[in-house]
């Protein structure tokens, strides 16, 4: 009998894991033999193996004042786009959900002192070392990551850099599995939570100074947008998605959270998108970095 459990809950284990570690007991996003004979002996005994603690992670680069310092945001399922808080939602907003594998995320905007220790020259037009980087093009970020990724090799274990999916940028934005569902990151006071035309004084300014969200990360509303990795699909589709990684081809990415110089509040709302190609460069146009798993389409 136990032997016919086994082969019944491989076969289960195996299609469901596909989609959502279900049964990953290492949590290395990896599903092998020794996960499924673990499950399948806590089933036998009864006992549920823990989840290790995520914590935040710090990386000294080179050359900087600031060490870069990512923020743990544990995987977990959310309603993604046009949600009864988001007020007047876009067409391309429509919402459906999302399941997310744990990831880390940078606690603010890309600073200007790490982007020049990393690529020796800062093209920022609003010049401050610990004001976020902008004028960088999404091809401009790419090639920061991958030195990056080389400089700090023997530190990552298997993870890498990267821009964040616009699902793991939104799920952040909303503070994660601690979501209070405000319309911006961090409340719904916007002069509290974001820089944006009523209170910059048409600059950006220095990161971390207004108030964080629910996961202790700072400006993902307001300051600079920030670029997201996927290409943009203008039809999330109502259906449910695992790890969605966007668009399979187009000419746009996307970018999110509003800047220093617009007034429309509605730019500033977690699920609102917007869209450019990647050679674009603006003085209030960004980024903020993730550490995960290497995407399926890297």
């Amino acid at each position: 009998m136990k032997k016919i459990l086994f082969l019944v809950f491989v076969f289960v284990c195996v299609n469901v894991s596909a989609q959502v570690n279900s049964c990953d007991v290492n949590y290395d996003n990896k599903v092998n033999t020794a996960d499924v004979v673990a499950v399948y002996t806590n089933i036998i005994d009864g006992t549920v193996p823990e989840k290790p603690e995520m914590t935040s992670k710090s990386f000294e680069i080179s050359g900087s004042l600031l060490n870069l310092v990512m923020m743990p945001v544990e995987g977990g399922t959310f309603m993604m786009g046009g949600t009864g808080e988001q007020v007047n939602p876009d067409t391309d907003e429509t919402p459906h959900l999302v399941t997310l594998s744990d990831y880390y995320i940078e606690i603010s905007e890309m600073p200007q002192v790490i982007w020049e220790a990393v690529m020796g020259s800062n093209p920022s037009e609003h010049v401050g070392s610990v004001y976020p980087v902008e004028m960088v093009s999404w091809n401009d970020c790419q090639t920061f990551i991958k030195l990056l990724n080389l400089m700090l090799a023997d530190q990552l274990n298997g993870m890498k850099f990267r821009l964040p999916t616009e699902a793991e940028w939104e799920f952040a934005a909303r503070g994660g599995n601690k979501s209070m569902h405000y319309q911006y990151s961090g409340g719904n006071d916007i002069d509290k939570v974001a820089w944006y035309v009523g209170n910059s004084d048409g600059n950006t300014h220095a990161i971390m100074n207004k108030t964080s969200n629910e996961l202790g990360l700072y400006d993902m509303s307001g300051n600079v947008f920030e670029w997201c990795q996927d290409i943009y699909d203008g039809r999330y589709g109502s259906k449910p998605q695992v790890n969605p990684t966007g668009g399979t081809s187009g000419d746009f990415r996307v970018r999110r959270g509003g800047s220093y110089d617009y007034s429309s509040v509605s730019y500033f709302r977690t699920a609102r998108r917007v869209v450019n190609g990647p050679a674009t460069r603006y003085d209030d146009l960004g980024f903020r970095l993730v550490l995960a798993h290497p995407l399926t389409t890297e």
